[in-house]
């Protein structure tokens, strides 16, 4: 029974002596680049570094190895590094606790609260930022259509629980206010909201006046502003999808709001370039176009008995110019996407949504028989006006010359009217279903009188 003793409390011992811990040293800084020698071995991709500053500590993430030497990245400026300096090889990937006290506040990119509101609770289960989505074989099936209060999108390019929609918009035409239109009325239980390279002064605009107390109540706000390092804003991106997947996992109807992907693009440019990439188009390095499936696949129908991830993911569009390489793959990765141009934003109609570019690919199945006619006839309409619309301007038209484009011009701005509405305004589908049907089947006389 003493040698059982003896063996418990020398196992007691073992068990509360540290762990073997592994270091390197610092033996170049170069820009945002720092390269470590002594870890070969033991650093992995992604393993996370503390190096020892002058009057601080760093923390870093290797992002590549070179012959024994670890390319690492800070998550914070390295001011005060110098050469030498002990660099701590952590244990184990980086992970969250996330937990439904997080609701209502708003952390940064590694999880951490940023809004002076108290530490954040901590969660049972420890979720790695960068995680995999569920198996494609095993994951449900997109379900039902959600009212998201904004006629545009309700009519013309539906989403539904478990989609994954891209908004396509250059700069300044009004998709933030679109967003935060979603984040307030969208059919689902929670929402996450990633800002992701935003503008600093933004922040709290968006959170106090677009989003409110009530959209904020059941909301995660992830923030990176521009200003922060790129492995910051690219784990702010990873950080959005774990949190969302922390709810999903308990079976609720989770609407994971990103702004941009085309930020998370950029920073992880920024960081594959430092890490020696080649560029290929347009700057951008290989693996920008490998992780941006890997983040935007990880949004969508959970497994059997799980919720939903239901994704609108911004893309902020080079020059308006919607065929650039970033916009490109996104399109080409989600189901569906709606472009807001700055032309129909110049008319003064918002959400400035271009019905006739825009697409959902859950359609035809997610309308009704009637529902589909009313939009197919609505489109028709509008697109014929859109065809005529500046011979009409320039009285190059003259009416009579064909039915089609007379009723084109006289329905159409009547169909542009019921799709504009404002940042407070919510909208009914079944209304403007409703409202659609009896503008088309009027007559000229009835509309006149």
């Amino acid at each position: 029974m003493n040698k059982i003793h003896a063996f418990a409390a020398a196992a007691a011992t073992l068990r509360a002596m540290p762990v073997e811990e592994r270091y390197g040293t610092v033996i170049a800084v170069r820009g945002s680049l720092i390269e470590v020698a002594g870890l070969s071995g033991a650093a992995q991709i992604g393993s996370r570094i503390r190096i020892a500053a002058a009057r601080t500590t760093i923390d870093a993430e290797v992002t590549g190895l070179d012959n024994g030497v670890a390319h690492c990245l800070p998550f914070s400026e390295p001011q005060g590094l110098s050469c030498g300096a002990r660099a701590v090889l952590a244990a184990g990937q980086l992970t969250i606790r996330p937990s439904d006290a997080w609701l209502g506040r708003m952390v940064d990119g590694l999880g951490r609260p940023i809004d002076g509101g108290g530490a954040l609770p901590s969660g049972m289960l420890a979720r790695p930022i960068r995680a995999t989505p569920p198996a494609a074989a095993s994951r449900a099936r997109v379900g039902a259509k959600i009212d998201t209060g904004v006629a545009a999108l309700d009519v013309f390019a539906p989403l539904c629980d478990g989609q994954r929609l891209g908004l396509f918009a250059g700069s300044g035409v009004g998709k933030s206010v679109l967003l935060s239109m979603l984040a307030r009325w969208a059919d689902c239980d929670v929402a996450v909201i990633g800002m992701i390279g935003e503008r600093g002064r933004e922040v709290q605009e968006f959170v106090e006046d677009d989003l409110g107390k009530a959209g904020l109540a059941r909301s995660v706000v992830v923030v990176a502003t521009s200003d922060e390092p790129a492995l910051m804003r690219r784990q702010a991106a990873w950080t959005t999808l774990a949190i969302a997947e922390h709810f999903r996992d308990q079976g609720l109807k989770v609407l994971c709001l990103m702004d941009s992907v085309t930020r998370f693009a950029m920073a992880q440019r920024e960081i594959g370039l430092a890490s020696g990439e080649p560029p290929a188009t347009k700057g951008y390095p290989p693996t920008v176009f490998a992780e941006l499936p890997r983040l935007l696949e990880r949004a969508g129908p959970g497994l059997p008995g799980q919720g939903s991830i239901t994704g609108l993911f911004t893309v902020l569009v080079d020059g308006d110019d919607h065929n650039e390489p970033v916009a490109d793959a996104v399109r080409g990765i989600l189901d569906g996407h709606v472009v807001i141009t700055r032309r129909i934003a110049e008319r003064g109609r918002y959400p400035a949504i271009d019905v006739l570019k825009s697409i959902s690919r859950t359609l035809p199945a997610c309308h009704g028989e009637d529902e589909n006619a009313i939009r197919l006839a609505a489109r028709r309409i509008l697109s014929t006006y859109g065809d005529m619309e500046e011979m009409v301007r320039l009285g190059a038209y003259k009416a009579g010359s064909n039915e089609e484009v007379d009723e084109a011009i006289r329905l159409a701005p009547q169909i542009e009217a019921l799709l504009k509405q404002g940042k407070r305004e919510r909208t009914n589908p079944a209304d403007i279903f409703a409202a659609l049907a009896a503008l088309l089947q009027s007559q000229p006389a009835e509309v006149a009188a």
